[in-house]
């Protein structure tokens, strides 16, 4: 296997790995009610009251507002199912970047930028929402964790451009000396 079809393939699988994520953060949004009961039945059967119990005071209220949500003003919840569905849109774009990444390149960096901006947004929204500072920091990890997968995809793609950039086109020969002023030519 050349080199070139070498890096193309480890492009190819860290671009799977992180559609693969995106794909599973974005499926989550769709169940949130049962997934809040879930999680405070999974934590309660381990015991983790006792060890983190602003944790499982948090979760517990979250399930409480969710539960109220989904009772009173389910529509309220049709906006996380819009955040689960730009999930899966994002996701769709990287397969420009599976077929040509030299040339989708835009597409990893697009979101790298995004990754970016969920530390301010995290920062900025989670105080205006009543979001306890850990939890926000929980949140901007996936910022930060989704940045390294695009970051090495990103330092592939550019070896990859350099394997398959073009030769330079050679120097033009030099023009041959022009005739003295006034020289006859024969």
């Amino acid at each position: 296997m050349s080199d070139r079809a070498a890096l193309l393939k480890g492009i190819r699988v860290w671009l799977v790995l992180f559609v693969v994520c995106l794909v599973l953060s974005g499926a989550t949004a769709f169940p949130l009610v049962h997934e809040l009961h879930w999680a405070e039945d999974l934590l309660t059967s381990l015991s983790v009251p006792q060890h983190l119990p602003a944790l499982t005071d948090w979760i517990e209220r979250v399930r409480r507002g969710l539960d109220a949500t989904d009772a009173e003003q389910p529509f309220v919840l049709y906006g996380t199912d819009w955040l689960a569905f730009a999930h899966l849109v994002i996701a769709v774009a990287f397969y420009g970047s599976y077929r040509d990444p030299v040339r989708n390149i835009w597409v990893v960096e697009f979101a790298m930028i995004a990754c970016a901006g969920v530390i301010p947004l995290a920062l900025i929204c989670g105080p205006i929402r009543g979001i306890p500072f850990w939890w926000s920091l929980i949140d901007m990890s996936f910022g930060v964790f989704g940045v390294i997968p695009l970051y090495v995809l990103r330092r592939k793609i550019k070896r990859l451009e350099a394997l398959t950039a073009p030769a330079p086109a050679p120097a033009p020969a030099p023009a041959p000396p022009a005739a003295p002023a006034g020289a006859v030519s024969g």
